[in-house]
């Protein structure tokens, strides 16, 4: 062999060791790429079983809340990696094959006009109405609710003040309904976008009381260092269902997705891991204030 020719042996031999690294890294990017993340979930069931169609091929984009602990642990999307919801899709997305949950930004607003899009379903504590199911799409439910009362610790509420009360209730939710049509207050309630810009209401001396769904409100009075009480709660019969446009094609397939994990138990378990440990107290237990 000349030393041209082994020269261009070596160059081959180099480009071809180049050519195999290159190859391994690729895979192993790709290998990491699609390695499924569920957080701080355990997944059961058989992955799977039920078939989905996803705005994002590999993923369910579903639509959170925020600022509500047990439900959704986080005070970000890219810091929840856990809770009753959360948990929820994570299941949701291994049963249908799918390898990690998304979580979208949307207002309460917006997913209850049927027109937001890029999510696949929103799992945001949604109460089941008839108007609502005129607009969008519910899942069979998943979580019975009513309205807590939430005010400043040692503040007096029976049957007879709460006409006097200056409420706040979080705009678009069934809340401020309620409150004008059967409390009928002297003063109307206040409107708020979020449930933190309610609490701040609160603790700012705007409002007397915050009507909220009422896992929420426990969840708020037991992390306030005793500042908050939940001290009643208002029996309206609601329940919480997954929210999708009334386009989607997956409607049937959460349905099935959730009776599975009634059947089970799966949400029995995430109840008692993450919702009665953060209550603090049991929400039944709580004195109805019916007017």
């Amino acid at each position: 062999m000349t030393q041209n020719s082994m020269l261009a042996a070596r160059k081959r031999t180099t480009w071809l060791q180049r050519a195999a690294v290159s190859v391994a890294l690729s895979t192993v990017a790709v290998t990491a790429m699609a390695a499924p993340d569920f957080g701080k979930c355990e997944v059961s069931g058989q992955k799977g079983s039920v078939k989905l169609t996803t705005v994002v091929p590999g993923a369910l984009s579903v639509r959170p809340v925020l600022g509500v602990p047990g439900w959704w642990n986080g005070d970000s999307p890219d810091t929840i990696k856990d809770g009753f919801e959360y948990c929820m899709a994570a299941n949701m997305a291994y049963r249908a094959g799918l390898d990690r949950v998304i979580l979208v930004n949307r207002s309460f607003q917006q997913i209850l006009t049927g027109q937001s899009q890029g999510f696949d379903i929103a799992l945001s504590e949604v109460t089941i109405t008839e108007p609502r199911k005129q607009v969008v799409n519910f899942t069979e439910p998943y979580f019975n609710s009513d309205q807590g009362i939430l005010v400043k610790a040692g503040t007096k509420v029976d049957k007879k003040s709460l006409g006097s009360l200056r409420y706040a209730v979080e705009r678009g939710t069934t809340a401020y309904d309620y409150i004008v049509e059967k409390v009928k207050p002297a003063e109307q309630p206040k409107v708020f976008n979020d449930p933190p810009s309610m609490y701040t209401a609160l603790a700012a001396g705007q409002v007397d009381a915050v009507i909220y769904d009422t896992p929420n409100v426990l969840l708020r009075a037991k992390n306030s260092n005793g500042a908050l009480e939940v001290v009643g709660r208002f029996d309206t019969g609601e329940k919480w269902g997954g929210l999708v446009n009334k386009d989607s094609p997956n409607l049937a397939a959460f349905d099935q997705l959730i009776a599975g994990m009634k059947k089970d138990g799966t949400l029995d378990k995430l109840s008692a891991r993450y919702l009665t440990p953060e209550l603090g107290s049991d929400p039944t237990k709580l004195p109805i204030l019916n007017p």
